[in-house]
């Protein structure tokens, strides 16, 4: 007998008709002689509809209300999973994060799970009852409801499958697998049989969007087996896993995948002055302002005794980023502020990197050869990144995908 966390996404969810083929899934887990819990998200576009609610209501709502009504898209789905459940003769009940309880912080929109007490989820699983439980949200102190961001229904399952000490935590999604690089952008991508906690967490924080980045930390933190799968197809997905289960696999391939970003925006500050202290004058400002900065290059200075600094901060805060500079002009003392939305990301992610000299040389003269310019380089054990112009952003993942041996007749 195994324990297994069954986590279903908004897609997933989307009517009675989808709702039943989820309870039929996980019928056969229960018939295989599993133990099972089952962790819901929303249906598809209705925690949009919650928050355009809010928003039309008033612009200043409190976020301890909004929780509330937000969190209403998680429990209308458990229920129904638990009733269709019920109405093909599998013993089943859902439980809402206050009734387990998840406990979280107060952070009302961007809780973080402090910890969740099994003790009832024990004795269902136990009883032979399947518990369905909704993502996304918790209770903080005072008994308040509290939701984990965007996305968190993933980490959610995570979080659940950690407490329980499941054997795994399946993710079922509209995509059945991980892929070398998106399949739209290159119809050779590979689907990965495997692929490390590490690789796949840099993948989530470079744009590949699969996985909420928070729940792939969290595996790796707790170990926790994950598996992406689609809910449409019976078919093999793909694991997410230790080193020690790959190690063979990091041998044959030390490039794992390829992500894009087109949600970056460049900005520079021309005429720095080159002294102790003045890229912090740069950054602390963005930092008060909890704008993460990314790639950052500051150049070699100039004979006037100044230099410049380029950084990317996330597209959606280049305003709020130009307002803060341009407020500390005169303590940082910079020249002009020159921004750029037209850059693109392209990071290729690979344990196998950690053991293979030249990947980034590679990388460097296959975006030559095809007259792609390099504005920015960051790096890190298992990961190059560099941005470039958006609009070489296809061919460079394409041109890359085949350098590195990824496409799918390369690798057969």
């Amino acid at each position: 007998m195994a324990r297994i966390v069954m986590k279903f996404g908004g897609t997933s969810m989307a009517g009675v008709e989808r709702i039943r083929a989820v309870a039929e899934r996980v019928k056969r887990e229960v018939e295989a002689g599993n133990q099972v819990a089952v962790v819901v998200s929303a249906m598809a576009g209705e925690t949009d509809r919650l928050v355009s609610f809010c928003r039309e209501v008033s612009p200043l709502y409190d976020p301890r209300e909004y929780d509330v009504v937000v969190a209403s898209g998680e429990q209308v789905t458990s229920g129904l999973l638990a009733i269709s459940l019920q109405a093909i003769g599998v013993k089943a009940r859902s439980f809402m994060g206050w009734q387990l309880p998840i406990r979280t912080s107060d952070g009302h929109g961007s809780a973080r799970i402090a910890e969740i007490d099994t003790a009832t989820l024990d004795a269902a699983l136990g009883e032979g009852q399947v518990a369905v439980i909704p993502g996304f949200q918790g209770v903080a102190a005072g008994e308040r409801v509290t939701t984990l961001g965007r996305g968190g229904s993933d980490t959610s399952a995570v979080a659940v499958a950690a407490a329980m000490k499941a054997d795994r935590c399946d993710i079922y999604t509209d995509v059945d697998g991980v892929y070398t690089t998106d399949p739209r952008i290159v119809p050779r991508a590979r689907k990965l049989k495997k692929i490390t906690f590490e690789e796949m967490l840099e993948l989530a924080s470079v744009g590949a969007k699969v996985l909420q980045t928070r729940s792939v930390g969290l595996a790796m933190k707790e170990n926790v087996r994950l598996q992406v799968l689609t809910s449409f197809e019976d078919k093999p997905g793909t694991l997410i896993v230790g080193d020690d289960e790959i190690e063979e696999d990091m041998e044959r391939q030390f490039i794992t995948g390829i992500a894009h970003d087109k949600n970056e925006a460049k900005i520079t500050l021309t005429d720095v002055p080159d002294r102790p202290g003045a890229v912090a004058s740069i950054f602390a400002p963005l930092a008060d302002g909890n704008i993460n900065v990314d790639m950052i290059v500051q150049n070699i200075a100039h004979d006037t005794g100044s230099t410049d600094v380029t950084f990317t901060v996330p597209a959606a805060e280049l305003a709020r980023s130009l307002d803060l500079l341009e407020k500390a002009k005169d303590t940082i003392g910079y020249n002009r502020l020159v921004h750029d939305t037209n850059v693109a990301k392209i990071t290729i992610v690979g344990v196998g990197m950690r053991s293979h000299a030249g990947v980034a040389a590679k990388m460097f003269k296959t975006l030559g050869d095809r007259g792609i310019n390099i504005q920015a380089i960051t790096t890190s054990e298992i990961k190059v990144s560099v941005l470039i112009e958006e609009d070489y952003t296809e061919l460079a993942v394409r041109v890359l995908h085949t350098a590195y041996g990824l496409d799918a007749e390369a690798a057969a």
